[in-house]
């Protein structure tokens, strides 16, 4: 008599103990099981990008497609690395790497996501850079129970770096007002080293003489908001 088979819907294994079936974790039934974990959505969403970009298709990848990839490892990476470094514009960030010409295994580089920052800096709309500035301002104060306005005479300077470096902090504000400025006298050499390349005073002084309307709404914020 034949006995019956148990057979995992996901790699076509059979088995004679139901049991047997329920604790066998394949790679494939391993890949469903992510599913709604955050790197792993994170990579889903680049993976569809990808192909919408590159081949221009109209019908979306579905999970199943992204499972069965050859490239799911290095899309996962990827997707780890993005809720790691929690990128500035997400969406901004997936296109500047699927357009960047970089081997997908490269992308979890913090090099790239430094020149994507840098250069994001420079260009993002100053509305969003104020606000995003000053909504870590008051995370931060609350966090210490102090007034987020005190942010620039109170704050630890390795926090502030660390503001810097992740772009949480826009230059708008550090290099647009007197109270960021004092802060950025109050640093090591080390760390004026450190956050050179993302505050670039040279380009965000001739950038303020080229649209002094804006660096005039900077110091009106300040002003309105009593930062000290």
């Amino acid at each position: 008599m034949a006995l019956n088979k148990f057979k995992c819907p996901y790699c076509g294994k059979e088995f004679t103990k139901e049991r047997t079936l329920q604790v066998h974790l394949c790679e494939p039934k391993r890949r469903h099981l992510q599913k709604d974990e955050k790197w792993v959505v994170n990579a889903f969403m680049v993976f569809q990008r990808f192909y919408q970009l590159h081949q221009k298709t109209h019908k979306p990848k579905t999970y199943e497609d992204f499972c069965k990839s050859s490239y799911y490892n290095a899309f996962v990476k990827f997707g780890r690395y993005m809720m790691h470094i929690n990128p500035l514009y997400p969406e901004k960030y997936i296109d500047y790497v699927v357009l960047s010409k970089i081997r997908l295994d490269h992308w979890a580089r913090d090099d790239l996501y430094e020149k994507y920052l840098i250069d994001t800096l420079k260009i993002e709309p100053l509305e969003s850079a104020l606000q995003r500035s000053i909504a870590t301002m008051m995370d931060w104060a609350e966090e210490q129970n102090v007034q987020w306005s005190d942010y620039f005479r109170l704050v630890n300077t390795n926090r502030a770096v660390s503001h810097i470096q992740q772009g949480r902090i826009s230059p708008w504000l550090i290099l647009g007002c007197n109270p960021g400025k004092k802060m950025l006298n109050s640093f090591t050499d080390e760390q004026l080293t450190i956050v050179e390349k993302y505050i670039e005073p040279a380009y965000w002084t001739s950038k303020f003489k080229q649209y002094p309307a804006d660096h005039m709404f900077v110091q009106e914020t300040v002003k309105g908001a009593k930062i000290e």
